[in-house]
């Protein structure tokens, strides 16, 4: 199993491997993120292949990827750990059935008190502890890749209490105590901007900035994701896509939209794209009603060019201007 890369090249010939087109830049900050074991946060518009990036990392090191999808409102105990409590009351209902035969052997009232605290330390272990993503990563036995996706979503309180974990890579649990990882997983971090994090959260990682590909890029993208596509129609499909996203739209569409298209014309067996084949699909890269309507009428159906005045015609007066 790869544990570090080794050098920037490897690291896009691995993540090509796994389907994952890497420029310069991203391959070279992944490479020192993991290098100098600090989070790797990746910003950029929704789509344009941040939780990929972190797939194709844990897929190239034959890591476990554990996620953490982060929402308005998510908690420590949504994130670290929740006690098993139907598992508890079982387990009181069995020991309930057994205390009598258990404090019977006791030669003293301590030594009852011994005994019932032996039950407590297994009623407080991890074999009822519910490990959620952030506790998973730190016990795990192998070494991990932790993504956290969204903090963006995740409330600011959320946020310091991430910073701490990230610091140490240990958790207090108040009847176990102190969890240290075993192997410090490679966190990476993903944001859709749509709320500043903070620079605290910041200087704790590796910056990267992933924005939508250029048309040469997302060409590749297409091709190697989707083989099937004509190379012409695939030519002409991410051309479109390129325009659309410089036409001011409500949402531009995504890489993976745009990849839905292009397996969509595939199904299709589209082999060329015509006025009735945008027209049938354009709905796959646009999900808004505005987006669709601006679409139609800028690139499918666009208003007809004005005719030239004859040399016959009358001017705004009404005047006759013609010889």
């Amino acid at each position: 199993m790869t544990n570090l890369f080794e050098s920037t090249a490897s690291v896009k010939s691995e993540l090509n491997r796994q389907k994952y087109i890497a420029s310069d830049e991203i391959a070279t900050i992944v490479y020192l993120s993991e290098k100098l074991g600090k989070p790797l946060l990746t910003e950029g518009p929704a789509g344009v292949g941040k939780t990929e990036l972190a797939k194709a990392i844990a897929k190239a090191t034959g890591r476990e990827l554990i996620r953490l999808q982060c929402y308005e409102g998510l908690d420590e105990s949504k994130a670290l750990y929740e006690w098993e409590y139907s598992k508890q009351l079982l387990y009181t209902q069995l020991l309930r059935d057994k205390l009598n035969d258990t404090l019977g052997k006791a030669d003293s009232l301590a030594g009852a008190a011994d005994q019932l605290a032996k039950e407590e330390d297994v009623f407080f272990s991890e074999r009822f502890l519910l490990k959620r993503p952030l506790l998973k990563a730190i016990l795990s036995d192998q070494p991990t890749v932790l993504l956290i996706d969204e903090i963006d979503r995740a409330d600011a309180e959320f946020e310091a209490f991430l910073l701490e974990v990230l610091s140490d890579f240990q958790i207090s649990v108040p009847e176990l105590g102190t969890l240290t990882a075993k192997h410090k997983p490679f966190v990476i971090l993903t944001s859709n901007n749509t709320r500043e994090l903070s620079e605290a959260l910041k200087r704790r990682c590796l910056y990267l900035f992933i924005d939508y590909p250029t048309l040469q890029e997302e060409l590749a993208v297409v091709r190697l994701k989707v083989p099937d596509l004509n190379p012409k129609l695939a030519q002409q499909a991410v051309e479109f896509v390129q325009r659309l996203r410089k036409a001011d739209m409500r949402k531009s569409p995504s890489i993976s939209e745009t990849l839905d298209w292009a397996n969509a014309l595939v199904a299709l067996n589209a082999s060329n794209l015509d006025k009735t084949t945008l027209e049938d699909t354009i709905s796959v890269l646009l999900k808004h009603e505005a987006d669709l309507q601006k679409a139609k009428r800028q690139y499918i159906n666009p208003p007809a060019p004005p005719q030239p005045k004859s040399k016959n015609n009358y001017d705004e007066l009404g005047r006759f201007s013609g010889n």
